[in-house]
């Protein structure tokens, strides 16, 4: 029984933290989007 429970929670961990690096993804090319926009802007204004 303690190794099921040992299990479970270490499933849990990798789910919280899959979760986690999956948000980190998401802001990381958020902001590579965010500064590929600006540089075009910039360029295109000459």
């Amino acid at each position: 029984m303690t190794e099921m429970t040992m299990t479970e929670s270490d499933e849990e961990r990798r789910r919280r933290l899959r979760g986690r690096n999956l948000a980190m993804l998401a802001v990381l090319m958020g902001l590579v989007a965010l500064f590929y926009v600006i540089t075009l802007v910039r360029m295109g204004g000459n």
